[in-house]
């Protein structure tokens, strides 16, 4: 059997490298697991990876999440797939605890944290979670509105508009 490869003509999005990356992080560390992740670091090759920040974010993007934080992250994913609301139970940088009722958009990683990027109803606005400060996650039946991931990825690079 012979593979053939075709030029890669379009780099991944990060909103797309954000949704592969979370689908392998809550894989756990089993043998397809290692192989998806050897694969999204193939498919990552390409990128120059002149800034630290980049290639902080990359490297955790491979990194399989402990074992608690995976569990959470599949009930997340899954309320991001469902577009169902969330509650989370969680832990501030202050240490303070509090239960959010979260309308969840993307995940995303920035250097080596990853994040849930939603709608923090509490708030009534938009916030990152740090996965490793989420407690617990109770998945609900609430329908989440639709929200597009891309306008909420706050460390993508922004295009910037011309000026006339």
């Amino acid at each position: 059997m012979t593979t053939v490869v075709k030029p890669h003509s379009h780099p991944l999005t990060t909103a797309e490298i954000a949704a592969l990356a979370l689908s392998l992080a809550h894989l756990g560390t089993g043998p397809q697991a290692v192989t998806a992740r050897r694969a999204l670091q193939h498919t990552l090759q390409h990128l120059e990876l002149d800034d630290d920040v980049i290639a902080a974010t990359l490297s955790t993007l491979i990194e399989p999440l402990p074992a608690d934080v995976a569990s959470r992250a599949r009930l997340i994913a899954d309320a991001i797939t469902s577009r169902l609301m969330i509650r989370l139970h969680y832990r501030d940088a202050r240490g303070t605890v509090s239960t959010r009722d979260v309308e969840p958009v993307t995940c995303l990683v920035h250097r080596e944290y990853w994040y849930l990027v939603g709608v923090c109803r509490m708030r009534h606005a938009i916030r990152a979670f740090r996965f490793d400060r989420i407690l617990a996650v109770e998945p609900t039946l609430t329908p989440s509105r639709p929200h597009l991931a891309d306008r909420f990825l706050p460390f993508q690079r922004r295009r910037r508009s011309r000026a006339a």
